[in-house]
Formats: C-alpha cells, sequence, structure tokens
C-alpha cells in the first residue's frame, strides 16, 4: 500500500479559504482527476462538503466524528485509521495508492505516514483560513518537478519518503 497526498498550496502554505480553493487552475484539475481516477480517496468532512459530491470513479471515504453524518455515495468513518483500513479492504477494486486529498487537519494528521506527496505548488501567496504543513527535507526528496506559467506561475512537485522505496 502506498499513502499519499495530493494537494495545491499557494507559496505561503495556504490551500484554502472559507471552504474554496483560492485559486482557478485548470491544468492542476486536470492532474488531480486522472491523478485519483479508480482509486480510494480520504477526506474531512468540510473537504467532501466543498466539494458538494462524491467524486466520480472513486471510492470516498469521508472522516467525520458526526454520528449522524451520512452522505450519499460515500463512506464516513470516525478516524483516519478506520478511513485506511476501508481503503486498504479495497485494494483489489481501487489499486494500491490511497489519496488523501483534504482538508488541513487530516493532512497534520498524516504527513508522517505518507510515502508520497504531489504538491502542485503555486507561486503566489493567497490568502486564506487553510495550510498545508511544511514538506520535512529531512524525511522527503523532491524526485520530480515540472513548472508551468499559466494562468499563474506553478509547479507540480512530487516527493517521496526518503528510505522507503
Amino acid at each position: 500500500m502506498i499513502l499519499s497526498h495530493i494537494v495545491a498550496a499557494s507559496e505561503n502554505d495556504v490551500i484554502g479559504v472559507n471552504n474554496d480553493l483560492p485559486w482557478d487552475i485548470p491544468e492542476d484539475l486536470k492532474f488531480f482527476r486522472e491523478k485519483t481516477k479508480g482509486k480510494a480517496l480520504i477526506m474531512g468532512r468540510k473537504t467532501f462538503e466543498s466539494v458538494g459530491h462524491p467524486l466520480p470513479k472513486r471510492l470516498n471515504v469521508v472522516v467525520s466524528r458526526q454520528k449522524d453524518y451520512h452522505p450519499e455515495g460515500a463512506v464516513v468513518v470516525p478516524s483516519v485509521d478506520e478511513a485506511i483500513q476501508i481503503c486498504e479492504s479495497k485494494i483489489s477494486e481501487y489499486g494500491d495508492e490511497i489519496f488523501i486529498i483534504g482538508g488541513g487537519q487530516i493532512f497534520r494528521d498524516t504527513i508522517n505516514m505518507v510515502d508520497i506527496i504531489y504538491l502542485t505548488r503555486i507561486h503566489k501567496k493567497y490568502d486564506g483560513d487553510i495550510k498545508y504543513p511544511n514538506v520535512n527535507p529531512l524525511l522527503f526528496e523532491q524526485i520530480e518537478r515540472r513548472d508551468r506559467k499559466e494562468p499563474v506561475p506553478f509547479s507540480f512537485l512530487t516527493y517521496k519518503r526518503k528510505n522507503t522505496f
């Protein structure tokens, strides 16, 4: 099993404002769709609600402590550990890479567990209320970088945990 983060963050680590993205970068959304299609996704309740619906052709696992929360098209569990167990039980159907897609608290809780980070770094500072944790260079090495210029300068960065592969 490979546990991965997939996230877009500004230079000042902002990933969201008022439960929405502070930018519109179609190429990043396309990257997200292609990378996660057919895979298992783990997300928090606020992230699920900001998307507004289950992401198609994916296993949508939502972490929420609200006992009466049962959105259609998603599996709801009370902890990240249980979410990972559900996804692991579906590896034959969704593959061995599990994607954590947010939000901020789940990223912070799992940064020390993940094997790969797919980080779209937007080379601009944004105001926001949700941030991505720092990628520790002692734990992760950058293995890929693809730079883009439109609609704002950004880079697709891939990090892998050192000594895991």
